[in-house]
């Protein structure tokens, strides 16, 4: 892997500043990937629903414009399910973990 997509790899894995964690309408707050990974795989469909619909996806936005990883949010952006969306973001987990090894 090239240096800087191994930096950029690492960037998506650590906690964002304080001022740019995302917080769930459920009272959760992710501060990273794998919070984010967890936070969607237990959330009520109600709270899913809440974030994602027809007018916006507060998921991929977040991923987008704060985490950076422009290639999960394109793919949360069209899940079409929660359990879509956190195997999503378990696989992006999974498979930038395994690059930084």
């Amino acid at each position: 892997m090239a240096k800087t997509l191994k930096e950029d790899a690492k960037r998506y894995l650590v906690d964002v500043p304080g001022e740019y964690v995302f917080r769930c309408c459920d009272g959760s707050v992710f501060r990273n990937m794998k919070e984010l990974r967890d936070g969607l795989a237990n959330m009520s469909e109600e709270t899913y629903a809440y974030h994602v619909n027809s007018d916006k996806n507060d998921f991929s936005r977040w991923v987008r414009e704060v985490i950076g990883d422009e290639k999960l949010a394109v793919s949360l952006q069209s899940s079409t399910s929660r359990t879509d969306a956190a195997k999503q973001v378990a696989t992006r987990v999974t498979w930038i973990s395994r690059k930084l090894a």
